[in-house]
């Protein structure tokens, strides 16, 4: 991608224009081009200067900047690396919450200006998120997960800085309320931890566990138990927390809020939502394993009242995590299916019956048509 600059004139010529242009704006600097050094001095001290045409009108700043940007993007790579950090921290923090579209939109020339391959290209990426998060613009920046796993190897990241992206995309989409993309960002950020680093990863790990309970669309956690980070937690209330939504019913997490009712307000988790996404829970465990359960027994697992029991089961057919009708005259609900709320070994095994035994009934129906129909 080619980058609009002033006018068909020499690297040297450039910088000395942008020079004066900045000396005329105020800027502390020299109107002579570096005698020693080239470019990569004079684009430095360009670059340390251009604070002040961020004040000017938009389409001057977009001139000037992307005048800059055109002159980074024929340095030699190695050379690039600081100068690109430098002007992307002044873009993200000069002015900090003003003309976000505009600095959205410089530092997204440079960013597609680059080579795909480039590993400087994830401080751009970095500065882009940061900008777009103050004004709820991450809509517009591609945020989709195979897309940063793929950038994560296009650009060689380390372990830290894979984790500070993983961690900042992350964090702008929660604060664009994004909570689903978040979540499986988070995920993504917590399975890259290894045995080595997993205890490094408490705090994410912690405000993981507290999202996902708190999101009113989330109801399977039994994958958060296999992230090593969360497995570091055992032994803390988070991760008993945490079980119980897992597998338990309703009635273990009463008993564990009655003596831990201030670490449960203390996550900032509402107890109300808590009773009701574990209701749901209780109940979808318990139409796994009976397709019929009477009101008496709903009312009395669920710790609900007798008139209640129809609009719960409403609300959960709604969740799409359990199918049923109810039968009003039997005074009974009665299940199709329910999504498990663990799936391991067990389940994995129960598959495998289900699937055998669908194919030795189409066998047996294959060889019954054929007996009906030789020919066929």
């Amino acid at each position: 991608m080619s980058v609009p600059a002033f006018i068909d004139i020499t690297e040297e010529d450039q910088a000395s224009e942008l020079r004066a242009y900045l000396k005329s704006k105020g800027a502390d600097i020299s109107e002579e081009n570096s005698t020693e050094g080239g470019l990569h001095v004079d684009l430095a001290q360009i670059i340390e200067a251009c604070d002040v045409c961020l004040k000017d009108d938009d389409k001057d700043v977009e001139s000037v900047m992307n005048s800059i940007v055109s002159l980074l993007l024929i340095l030699e790579t190695e050379k690039q690396e600081a100068l690109i950090e430098s002007l992307c921290e002044k873009l993200v923090k000069f002015r900090e919450g003003e003309r976000p579209s505009l600095r959205m939109q410089l530092l997204s020339n440079l960013f597609h200006g680059m080579d795909e391959n480039t590993p400087v290209r994830y401080s751009v990426f970095c500065g882009l998120i940061k900008v777009a998060a103050t004004c709820n613009a991450i809509a517009f920046i591609p945020t989709d997960l195979d897309q940063v796993r793929k950038w994560i190897i296009d650009w060689n990241l380390n372990t830290e800085k894979k984790h500070t992206l993983l961690r900042l995309v992350y964090e702008a989409l929660v604060d664009c309320k994004k909570g689903e993309a978040a979540a499986k960002m988070m995920v993504e950020l917590l399975g890259s931890y290894t045995e080595d680093n997993a205890s490094q990863a408490r705090v994410d790990a912690h405000r993981c566990i507290v999202r996902a309970l708190k999101d009113p669309n989330t109801f399977l956690f039994d994958h958060l138990l296999a992230l090593k980070p969360v497995r570091f937690l055992e032994g803390e209330l988070i991760h008993d927390l945490l079980t119980i939504f897992v597998s338990a019913k309703l009635a273990a997490y009463v008993k564990f809020y009655q003596s831990n009712k201030d670490f449960i307000d203390s996550l900032g988790l509402s107890h109300e939502q808590n009773m009701a996404k574990m209701r749901l829970l209780t109940f979808m465990g318990m139409a796994v394993e009976f397709k019929e359960i009477s009101f008496d027994t709903m009312q009395q697992e669920l710790q609900t009242d007798a008139e209640d029991v129809e609009a719960f089961v409403i609300d959960a057919v709604r969740t799409k995590m359990v199918y049923c009708k109810i039968d009003q005259t039997q005074r009974k609900v009665v299940v199709s299916h329910s999504t498990h709320r663990t799936f391991g070994k067990q389940q994995w095994q129960q598959l495998h019956d289900n699937l055998t035994s669908w194919k030795a009934n189409l066998a047996t129906v294959k060889t019954s048509l054929h007996t009906l129909s030789p020919s066929a």
